[in-house]
């Protein structure tokens, strides 16, 4: 059964006024938090298939330095339609994008990943759906399995929540 990955950019620089949002870097903080996110996914076996991550430089960024902890080299495709994108849309580009992937990640931006990950969380560890609810923190990786043959058949339809991980849960401050 597939499995979707959910993981938000990390913290983002606001203190540069001269770049456009499209084009914020990370803040030092974020810069941990993403390397460490990746270090974890690398730890705990959970490298994708297939990542689809937002053009945006802060998504880039986050995904770069994640990539480096898995220990292993992984597609990605960047695609400007995860850019600020509502469920709707990250569903669609999951749809289209998925292929055969066992385990497909987005990278993208808030609020939209924290709604579309509510929308996922049918079923898992009651805990770990409230703490979804509550806030989805910059560079949090959420884990998803859904009963579809393949992401051509993926519609958003609640699945099981398999975890959900934040920054400080691993060590160092939260985003």
């Amino acid at each position: 059964m597939p499995e979707l990955l959910l993981l938000r950019h990390a913290k983002s620089r606001w203190d540069e006024p001269n770049v456009g949002d499209r084009d914020r870097d990370l803040a030092p903080r974020g810069l941990d938090a993403a390397a460490r996110m990746g270090r974890f996914l690398g730890e705990q076996g959970l490298a994708p298939d297939l990542v689809l991550c937002s053009a945006a430089r802060r998504a880039v960024h986050t995904w770069e330095l994640a990539a480096a902890g898995l220990g292993a080299e992984v597609p990605v495709r960047f695609d400007d339609r995860l850019y600020l994108a509502a469920p709707e849309q990250m569903i669609a580009v999951a749809r289209d994008l998925g292929g055969d992937a066992g385990r497909l990640m987005l990278v993208g931006h808030d609020p939209g990943m924290h709604r579309l990950a509510v929308r996922l969380a049918g079923s898992g560890d009651a805990k770990l759906r409230e703490r979804i609810v509550a806030k989805f923190p910059t560079a949090g990786l959420a884990r998803f399995r859904f009963g579809v043959a393949s992401w051509a058949g993926f519609t958003g339809t609640p699945g099981e929540l398999l975890g959900f991980w934040r920054p400080r849960d691993l060590g160092g401050a939260d985003d």
